[in-house]
């Protein structure tokens, strides 16, 4: 027991001086990780940053003025829901956004502002209210891509300041209020039944007008064709002329036939050259002067 005792003993102030010298090393170094800072302050003052990772001998650490800020570099993401927005004409409108940031200054983000993370939100609605603030509401909904960079630019713009920057921002959902969205829905259906009222009423004018043309058409067609008949009789006239017997016989059954119109005349002797209902419906027409010569 006696000889091994030494051996014990230094076993144990082996075991005892390797926790040791571990904390001693761990209160003289500092470690950074990869995109991460450590801010080294004296007396609440920043005097150094540490950017490049790995372990770092840094013995007057030990001191209690001595104190160390780790930033987070890395990028990261929040989703704010409900910002509220008034559009041009008054109308709310809540948003659900999706931010996507990083530390790009590790001092502004740790002294220029008491607590950034608690500061955002209000930015971004700030934000939001600056760029959707004149914005009609259709234009939400049928550019959000383009609204939403137009908001990150604000956003990076309005952050800088804080050692903040934006990498990316999303409008994700586009909400109004249950009274809101009734009279949205309310007055979409009165220009849709105004719309529907004004096609009808174009589809009838046009009705109405094809309508017309086709009986002016008609009209001019008929026309047109009571032009034709006196000069078919006419000519018909014409040729009888150039047989004075038959023109002679038509004139005078002609004036017999004006005496009883009520009785019907047969007309004989003219075969195939005359028909007697021809015969009837000829108007004599009065002789010209050279005729009457």
């Amino acid at each position: 027991m006696t000889a091994y005792a030494p051996l014990l003993i230094g076993l144990a102030i082996g075991a005892l001086a390797i926790p040791a010298l571990l904390l001693v090393l761990r209160a003289l170094c500092v470690q950074v990780e990869e995109r991460q800072s450590v801010l080294v302050t004296r007396f609440g003052k920043h005097i150094a940053t540490i950017d490049r990772p790995g372990i770092h001998f840094m013995p007057r650490r030990i001191f209690p003025w001595i104190g160390l800020i780790t930033v987070n570099r890395r990028r990261d993401g929040r989703h704010f829901k409900d910002v509220a927005v008034n559009d041009a004409r008054g109308t709310t409108v809540t948003l659900d956004l999706w931010l996507e940031h990083r530390i790009d200054d590790p001092i502004r983000a740790s002294f220029a502002v008491d607590d950034w993370e608690r500061a955002l939100p209000n930015l971004v609605a700030r934000a939001a209210t600056a760029v959707l603030g004149n914005r009609e509401f259709h234009e939400l909904l049928r550019a959000p891509d383009e609204l939403a960079d137009l908001l990150r630019d604000e956003v990076a713009t309005q952050a800088a300041p804080w050692g903040l920057g934006v990498n990316a921002l999303m409008i994700r959902d586009v909400h109004v209020l249950p009274g809101v969205a009734r009279d949205l829905l309310a007055t979409i259906n009165a220009r849709l039944e105004r719309a529907r009222a004004e096609i009808e009423e174009r589809g009838r004018l046009a009705v109405d007008a094809h309508d017309a043309d086709t009986s002016a058409s008609i009209a001019g067609l008929v026309a047109e064709a009571r032009a034709q008949y006196p000069l078919a009789i006419g000519r018909a006239l014409a040729d009888l002329r150039r047989h004075p017997e038959v023109h002679a016989a038509y004139t005078e059954l002609y004036s017999l036939s004006l005496l009883r119109p009520h009785r019907m005349i047969s007309f004989r002797g003219f075969k195939d050259d005359l028909r007697p209902v021809d015969a009837a419906m000829l108007i004599p027409m009065q002789p010209g002067p050279a005729e009457a010569e």
